[in-house]
């Protein structure tokens, strides 16, 4: 659907208030429903689903220390609007529809408080998954400085509940983060970058089956990672910000499903980093353009100072974009400057523990395959395994691992996302595909790559491509229990491209 661009202001989502407050202690309720929202100005009202009714949800802006305190409230409709495959696991038609479980992307949370993909619940917890435990979750919120997302997490039904709406921003501030004078307030904006098509009366439109032959599919059935046709940040199609001539903090996500970012500015102006997924960087890092893989995200600031009177236009140029899809949102630099900018620009940031390779315990490899289905529809496992296999990445609290991503998927890369812990990435290596698919043995062509210099942070989401050796060092902790890693395409997520982990303690 070709839509006007840059009609519609950007809109910030309003920050959650807790219910109760005490020095240390902070409790909220967010309740899931369905409701209808204006995307765009020529599109009628799109029915979707949201935390307290909105699309994206609320930010939760919090203090590193503060416990948390959320009861997550399902009251959506039993029946959902998109369509529902009944034959992938975890889906199964005996099984209610409006279910739901939130998992807080990037937190240290405890695993009951994690957003297990089998701790699903109903309108009013009438009915409940297999590892459900409790209704109030507790965020201890122990991490540096980040900004973390909220989003729902059901086994077989995330790639629906998340295109329907079930997103939002978490955010966490530090006393060291406070004393970097960073452009705070109205000048520091959160971008929650999806994409979704429509169909002609606004509603949204998923497709019900793959675009391949579809006899002796199910219906519906499963599809590939799917990229619709139209961008969104933070609920309205293409729009505009005005901004003053002076620096702004945007807190970009990547929340599509699958679509991959790859992301500058049309008039070539820099990007200062300043952090990733995990926190801040140690040195502010200039780029002109970066790639965001599904769930991951860039704490950057854009200095408009000498753009007055310019309309910059935030470009999405990954090679498969189509026009539709290149142009994300429009900066327009004509307010003028309503007080003097004193904020600062930071060179240094901090100093944050990296590991060394000497401190890892064991390395793993783990491959990325692809094999068929009885329907003959892709099927990608990790390890070549499936959700429901005996659990083998069982690792003792505390300790530093290696893991090797082996990718012979022969696609786009994929968004490895571990849950509560963050990571470095060490390097890429090509290898020789068809010899170790032949032999299992490994060949290396050429020397490593190292990562991204916008990668250099920590991470808790990796792109893995085809062909390389994606290796990351990681310590698991600080808590035990059951937790997940998976591929962020949600599509393949929800079909057996997430497996459980768990962190156990080695009793004395």
């Amino acid at each position: 659907m070709n839509l006007q661009k840059f009609v519609d202001e950007l809109p910030v989502p309003y920050t959650l208030s807790p219910r109760k407050q005490s020095s240390n202690h902070s409790y909220y309720e967010v309740i899931m429903k369905e409701f209808s929202q204006k995307l765009h100005r020529d599109l009628p009202p799109t029915r979707l689903w949201g935390y307290e009714g909105t699309f994206p949800g609320p930010t939760f802006d919090v203090m590193k220390n503060e416990t948390v305190l959320v009861k997550w409230i399902n009251d959506l409709p039993g029946k959902h609007f998109l369509p529902v495959d009944t034959t992938i696991h975890g889906s199964e038609s005996t099984l209610p529809e409006g279910r739901s479980v939130v998992h807080l992307h990037g937190g240290r949370t405890p695993a009951h408080s994690d957003g297990y993909p089998e701790a699903w619940f109903t309108r009013n917890f009438e009915q409940t998954g297999p590892l459900f435990e409790r209704e109030v979750y507790i965020y201890p919120n122990i991490e540096r400085a980040t900004a973390l997302w909220y989003h729902d997490h059901t086994i077989g039904m995330t790639r629906l509940n998340v295109y329907a709406g079930l997103v939002g921003y978490y955010l966490i501030r530090d006393k060291h983060e406070q004393s970097l004078n960073l452009p705070q307030g109205k000048y520091e904006i959160p971008l929650i970058i999806v994409d979704r098509s429509f169909n002609p009366d606004g509603s949204l439109y998923y497709p019900a089956r793959p675009d391949q032959d579809d006899a002796g599919l199910p219906s519906p059935s499963l599809v590939p990672p799917f990229d619709a046709d139209t961008i969104l940040v933070n609920g309205k199609v293409y729009p505009y910000l005005n901004v003053e001539p002076r620096k702004y903090r945007f807190r970009i996500l990547n929340a599509s499903n699958s679509r991959i970012l790859t992301l500058k500015l049309d008039n070539n102006q820099p990007f200062f980093q300043i952090g990733t997924d995990s926190g801040l960087l140690e040195t502010m890092i200039v780029i002109h353009e970066f790639i965001l893989l599904s769930a991951e995200r860039m704490d950057v600031i854009i200095d408009f100072s000498y753009c007055c009177g310019q309309s910059i236009i935030l470009k999405n140029v990954t090679s498969n974009a189509s026009a539709e899809t290149t142009e994300v949102m429009q900066f327009r630099v004509a307010q003028p400057l309503t007080s003097a900018d004193t904020s600062s620009l930071p060179f240094y940031m901090g100093e944050f523990i990296r590991l060394s390779r000497s401190m890892a315990k064991r390395t793993r490899d783990l491959v990325l395959i692809r094999i068929q289905d009885q329907y003959g529809r892709s099927l990608n496992l990790l390890d070549g395994k499936m959700w429901i296999d005996r659990i083998s990445e069982k690792i003792e609290v505390n300790t530093v691992e290696i893991w090797r991503f082996i990718n012979i998927i022969n696609d786009d890369p994929h968004p490895i996302h571990l849950h509560l812990v963050d990571f470095q990435i060490l390097d890429r290596q090509p290898f020789d595909v068809a010899h170790f698919e032949e032999t299992g043995n490994l060949i290396f062509p050429g020397p490593p790559d190292p990562p991204e210099p916008y990668e250099t942070g920590l991470k808790d989401t990796v792109r893995a491509p085809y062909g390389y050796i994606t290796s990351i060092i990681v310590r698991f902790g600080p808590f035990t229990g059951r937790y997940v890693w998976h591929c962020h395409m949600l599509e393949h997520e929800d079909y057996e491209m997430m497996r459980p982990m768990e962190i156990f303690e080695t009793p004395d």
